[in-house]
């Protein structure tokens, strides 16, 4: 759904289903049914705020930003959701960061011979204060990858759309960090990549090696961590 403003006193509201509620809907059977919702802020810029402050900041951002149309792919639709949280003195959010022994400027590689596994931890950290407020602690994670090339070991996907992108949920470490941020560590594989499906989604100017892109998002933060994966054929 999307907030188009005509003039400065009427607001339209564009909504539309997303091509998995169209499946749900095109059954005819009753049993759809919208039980909930989420909002989002993919197009606020929020270093306005850093640069004018809070009230000069917010009024510049509700005058001035464009809003987005509503989409159907639930894939590009709300990639930051709002989150909500009870204490009113918050200043800062956690953000998530990659590691990893062959990750490098958050680009994971792997491989499609020998080396066709690589586990890699992703973690909640925050900055400017000593802690993460115990609410955007996150207990669980959303992991969305290529299906067509790679694969969550240990576990299935909850789901699999049109577009073969799998989704898992997945419960966070044990562990914490020093600031209380959540770690998830994650074995990833490739799938068995064909030299036809090489030439196919390979490089133009590098049929070795095909690019995809593992997305992370923290459910109780809503923060969102998307990386490269270089897939080799020759490793």
């Amino acid at each position: 759904m999307g907030f188009l403003q005509g003039d400065t006193n009427n607001i339209i509201l564009d909504a539309v289903l997303t091509d998995t509620g169209r499946q749900f809907l095109s059954k005819n059977d009753g049993s759809f049914s919208v039980v909930k919702f989420s909002l989002s802020d993919d197009e606020v810029d929020y270093s306005i705020i850093q640069k004018y402050g809070r009230t000069v900041g917010q009024e510049k951002i509700e005058k001035n930003t464009p809003v987005f149309e509503a989409l159907t792919n639930q894939a590009f639709a709300q990639k930051y959701r709002c989150v909500s949280v009870s204490n009113p003195n918050l200043i800062y959010l956690p953000n998530l960061t990659l590691l990893g022994n062959n990750v490098s400027n958050n680009i994971l590689s792997i491989g499609n011979t020998t080396q066709k596994t690589r586990t890699v931890t992703v973690s909640q950290n925050i900055s400017n204060v000593s802690s993460i407020d115990i609410e955007l602690r996150d207990q669980s994670f959303i992991v969305e990858v290529n299906n067509l090339f790679l694969q969550v070991l240990g576990t299935a996907p909850d789901n699999i759309d049109n577009n073969l992108r799998a989704t898992y949920i997945l419960t966070r470490d044990s562990g914490q960090t020093a600031q209380g941020g959540s770690t998830l560590t994650l074995n990833v594989g490739t799938k068995s990549i064909t030299d036809t499906q090489f030439q196919i989604y390979g490089a133009s100017n590098n049929k070795s090696l095909i690019t995809t892109f593992i997305k992370v998002s923290g459910i109780q933060s809503g923060a969102v961590l998307e990386f490269q994966v270089n897939i080799s054929s020759t490793l």
